[in-house]
């Protein structure tokens, strides 16, 4: 069974750089096809889709974040991990990984930002 598990500061300052890392357990995040996304939820808002990163390492964005977003990976320790520049209140959210075969999610992490 795979799972995951959101690592992270739980508060950011404005104008600074969010960084988020998700374990993952049960599946090597390098197993052909599976793919490893990161999803947000803002206070009141619907599930936001951020970004993947596949098998290979090829990564894909939100076109509304792109410009902020990068998605790296660290195939020793089996991890993956979110950077978002340029954070702002709005990106005050849940953020959660998800993936592997069945699209398992993690607990999510709250990240707010502010002074």
């Amino acid at each position: 069974q795979v799972q995951l598990q959101e690592s992270g500061p739980g508060l950011v300052k404005p104008s600074q750089t969010l960084s988020l890392t998700c374990t993952v357990s049960g599946a090597s995040i390098t197993t052909n096809y599976y793919n490893w996304n990161w999803i947000r939820q803002s206070p009141g808002k619907g599930l936001e889709w951020m970004g993947a990163i596949t098998y290979s390492g090829d990564t894909y964005y939100s076109p509304s974040l792109k410009s902020r977003t990068s998605i790296s990976r660290d195939t020793s320790k089996n991890q993956f991990t979110l950077r978002l520049t340029s954070v702002t209140p709005e990106d005050t959210a849940v953020y959660y990984c998800v993936g592997g075969a069945s699209e398992s999610w993690g607990q999510g992490t709250q990240v707010t930002v502010s002074l």
